[in-house]
């Protein structure tokens, strides 16, 4: 596993937060499985970008892009692109999708690189704030999940029903409960004795 900004103590920590999310909450409840197989091949690419400036973000984000899509995918499967200091706002964060779909399309990435999006405030449309099944996309720090389309792909021949995979998510999460998940996700903050 890679990572991408200065040696600083702040992203050294924030990579040590988003491994914990990765494997102690999306692995361990198996909310993405094939999540596993890049986590067992350590072919997951940790980017932190540290500036507050949304067009530095985005200047960063394209390289990643570009990284991804001519890296060595042996190496390099998938990118979590990680922002804690921009896009605090949900809205914000929301807003940015949107610049980073033109990227796809201005890099001819559609259809070839995927989002995933996650974000301490997510909230689905047709959900309360205070929903647990959020919770299935709340991470400690906005994050994007940069997404090999030809490694989806190949993943879903080995996944007997992918399309149940969201509900399946969301039902585990409404079984837990608001204050569970909400404990698990703070937990993923500091290393666990």
């Amino acid at each position: 596993m890679t990572t991408n900004s200065t040696n600083s103590r702040n992203v050294t920590s924030v990579i040590a937060q988003t491994r914990r999310w990765l494997k102690n909450i999306i692995l361990r409840h198996n909310f993405c499985p094939f999540g596993h197989e890049p986590a067992k091949k350590e072919s997951i690419r940790y980017a932190v970008c540290e500036s507050t400036n949304p067009d530095e973000v985005a200047e960063m984000f394209m390289d990643e892009l570009v990284n991804l899509r001519d890296g060595d995918h042996n190496k390099i499967e998938t990118t979590l692109f990680i922002t804690p200091n921009c896009f605090a706002d949900f809205n914000d964060y929301n807003e940015f999708l949107d610049i980073v779909d033109a990227m796809l399309e201005q890099l001819n990435l559609v259809g070839i690189i995927q989002i995933a999006s996650f974000h301490p405030d997510y909230q689905f449309a047709d959900l309360q704030v205070n929903d647990a099944r959020n919770f299935t996309n709340r991470s400690l720090h906005p994050t994007f999940h940069l997404i090999l389309e030809d490694s989806i792909e190949r993943a879903r021949t080995s996944h007997p029903d992918v399309e149940s995979i969201p509900q399946t998510n969301m039902d585990l999460l409404e079984k837990q409960g608001l204050e569970e998940s909400k404990r698990q996700l703070e937990n993923c903050r500091e290393e666990q004795s």
